[in-house]
């Protein structure tokens, strides 16, 4: 069982591959006051929290040859920690996925293969393609190491703010949220998850009493789009998370414009969290973790910088994503 102890050991291990993200001034709302907070995962490695939790599966692995499947950003954080290794990489994509960031994998060095279907497609060629290669599959969130890695973004927010009275933690695969549970076992902070209203996966599990299997979707956060609860995260969200929110698309376009208005760069998912805080409108001192900002431009951006240099040696491995 996943425990202080696994976080701590995530946080040593990819300390040289990732770096600590700020706590930024959230928006000063009539209901949160000047109280709410950002943690700032977009200015993450790799663009968002995936970074973490990818650097530890590899690296705890020592993996050679890896496979995954992914919306994007877990395929973005495991192209640039494979590329850092020296590893094959091969991303799995669903039909859905944005363009932007599968461009951004294989700037990065990577393979893509994209596949019809939703999340449960593309994770089903994933675990065949690994058999195939004898390839270490590394899933984007229902993994231990992965979720002990996500964990350190926990570990970080409670020590800069220990009087936080609650997280508000974007929620899809589940990885993020649980590793924010753990890091929360001993610490009174109320941890709650923010679903997109068009795939409450969690909050239909938890009501259920066991994981349910939920169809694909379209909702604008594009890196939530999974479809049923991971079998690892499951349990650890069951057992101490104490809200689930769900946020309309329109609730969390909204979040995303305000984020920009301040100068965060955020990419619709990384703006859910914040959504969710909106929406629950609690005068309190809170968290809300801003998870990614792989946004179209700044992919695009990024892709075309990297490619119109990648003749050189010295400018490819100084490469930031």
């Amino acid at each position: 069982m996943l425990g202080a102890a696994d976080l701590l050991a995530a946080a040593s291990r990819i300390a040289p591959y990732v770096v600590r993200t700020p706590l930024l001034r959230g928006p000063v709302t009539a209901a949160h006051g000047t109280g709410l907070l950002l943690k700032a995962e977009h200015l993450q490695l790799g663009g968002s929290f995936k970074m973490r939790g990818a650097a530890n599966a590899v690296l705890a692995l020592a993996a050679d040859r890896v496979v995954t499947g992914s919306s994007g950003n877990h395929g973005i954080a495991l192209a640039r920690i494979a590329r850092t290794l020296d590893i094959p990489l091969t991303v799995v994509l669903a039909a859905g996925a944005m363009p932007s960031k599968a461009a951004a994998i294989r700037a990065l060095g990577a393979e893509t293969v994209q596949v019809g279907g939703g999340v449960a497609e593309r994770e089903e060629r994933a675990r065949a393609l690994a058999a195939e290669q004898g390839a270490v599959l590394v899933p984007s969130s229902d993994h231990p190491l992965v979720v002990a890695g996500q964990g350190t973004v926990g570990l970080e927010l409670l020590a800069a703010a220990p009087d936080t009275e609650t997280v508000y933690v974007p929620t899809g695969g589940g990885g993020l949220l649980a590793g924010l549970c753990l890091a929360a076992a001993d610490h009174p902070v109320r941890v709650v998850g923010v679903e997109p209203a068009l795939t409450p996966r969690y909050a239909r599990s938890l009501a259920a009493g066991h994981p349910v299997r939920l169809p694909p979707c379209a909702t604008v956060a594009d890196g939530l789009r999974g479809q049923s609860p991971g079998a690892v995260p499951y349990p650890i969200i069951r057992d101490r998370v104490d809200e689930l929110i769900a946020v309309g698309d329109a609730e969390i376009l909204a979040a995303t414009a305000l984020l920009h208005r301040l100068g965060v760069d955020a990419e619709p998912s990384g703006a859910v969290a914040l959504a969710g805080a909106l929406r629950a409108g609690r005068r309190e001192r809170a968290v809300a973790i801003v998870s990614g900002g792989n946004t179209p431009a700044r992919l695009h951006t990024l892709h075309h910088s990297h490619t119109s240099t990648s003749a050189s040696t010295s400018a490819s491995t100084n490469v930031r994503i």
